[in-house]
């Protein structure tokens, strides 16, 4: 290489910028004469096209209840309140804010448990050494789409009496040692948002084997209305509706394909990016496969030359979108400080928020598009010393006129 990089003047390697996500959407004359037909029928909202796209999410996942919601979000506060749980709830910091604020919602205690540092995911360890006598469930994520320690942390739960729910958020397509994920644990939470693999617009999907608890789930949904407007509980509006049902439906078939895809794109990543010194990636366990909704890298600055936020400078330079997901973690977001554990508690989800850097990942992303990617980041390495001499003047230059 011998062009410079974007950052140092040189043209950028890409013309238009690579966004993080690029969502799959049919056009609208796929969706025309079912679209007509909801408009027509008055029903909006807890139609035909929400009841069959429950069916069809629960026969993949090989799961008994598929719960149609709002969002993810609105799928975890009422799973927690279904639960009816008490008290404190072990949940990791390295996680997205509605994990633990629907937690909140429902009136209970985060206790924020370390994640293991290869996985991203909960430290099955660490959960069991935080629980006490107050201690009513477990909360494990599925980061990125990578499956959780599932069968350690049923094994904890099991012996402690805890319920143990799943933000799965991240993992529609991932599959736990050969089995879909989803019917696992006590329920499991999906989202249906523009960023993931099964896209209804807004909204998420609440799974289970449990009847009593699939039966109150969809109480829940209904501001906890039994039918006969004499409230159970106090649950909320968490109806899917017909319209994003129906981009679900579209958007479900193409799953698979979409899984595999992602996968693809992930092995070209660490075939090229793991030959470059402090970069390291995910482990996805023997056995078990990542959505990658997300495919992130991990960057030691002393090996690498650059920290991982000038890494995200030069390759914004590049028209290269990226993100660090998840900085701050949770634990230091101001509305949950209170929660945090003494320091150095969550030493492991501290260095991951630090040099974590998602890269672009979609599911019809071409090979020459993440080939291209891995080449600016070689050439950032390339000029690294020359990129970290002018990103730290820069810095300085900026802090003398703020201050002067």
């Amino acid at each position: 290489m011998s062009s410079l990089p974007g950052v140092l003047g040189g043209a950028p390697l890409f013309a238009e910028k690579i966004p993080i996500a690029k969502p799959v959407l049919p056009s609208a004359a796929d969706l025309m004469d079912q679209l007509t037909e909801i408009l027509e029928s008055g029903i909006v909202t807890n139609g035909r096209f929400t009841n069959a796209f429950e069916r069809e999410v629960a026969e993949h996942l090989k799961v008994k209840h598929a719960i149609a919601v709002s969002s993810a979000t609105s799928g975890l506060m009422i799973a927690y309140r279904s639960l009816d749980l008490r008290g404190e709830v072990i949940v990791p910091s390295f996680t997205f804010m509605a994990t633990v604020s629907a937690l909140i919602w429902a009136g209970l205690t985060p206790v924020f448990a370390d994640v293991d540092a290869q996985t991203g995911n909960l430290d099955p360890a660490a959960a069991a050494s935080a629980i006490t006598p107050e201690t009513s469930a477990i909360v494990a994520i599925h980061n990125g789409g990578n499956p959780a320690d599932i069968a350690e942390l049923e094994s904890v739960a099991a012996r402690h009496g805890l319920a143990l729910i799943f933000d799965a958020a991240h993992a529609l397509g991932s599959m736990w040692q050969g089995e879909p994920v989803g019917p696992q644990g006590a329920v499991q939470v999906f989202s249906l948002t523009p960023t993931k693999l099964v896209i209804a617009g807004e909204g998420g999907m609440v799974t289970t084997n449990d009847d009593g608890l699939a039966a109150r789930l969809r109480i829940a949904r209904e501001y906890g209305n039994r039918g006969d407007y004499n409230s159970e509980f106090a649950g909320i509006n968490a109806r899917l509706p017909e319209l994003s049902a129906l981009l679900g439906q579209h958007s479900l078939p193409q799953l698979e394909s979409a899984v595999s895809r992602r996968n693809e794109i992930a092995v070209l990543y660490r075939a090229r990016l793991g030959k470059l010194p402090g970069i390291d990636s995910q482990l996805v366990r023997s056995g078990n496969r990542s959505s990658f909704k997300d495919f992130s890298i991990t960057i030691d600055d002393q090996a690498f030359g650059l920290t991982r936020d000038e890494l995200a400078t030069a390759l914004a330079a590049e028209n290269i979108d990226t993100r660090r997901y998840f900085d701050p973690p949770v634990h230091r977001h101001f509305a949950y400080q209170k929660y945090a554990p003494p320091n150095g508690a969550l030493s492991n989800t501290d260095l991951l928020a630090r040099t974590i850097l998602n890269l672009p990942a979609w599911s019809h992303m071409k090979d020459s598009v993440a080939s291209d990617v891995c080449v600016a980041i070689e050439r950032i390495y390339e000029f690294r010393n020359e990129i970290r001499t002018r990103l730290r003047e820069s810095d300085v230059k900026t802090l003398t006129v703020a201050t002067s």
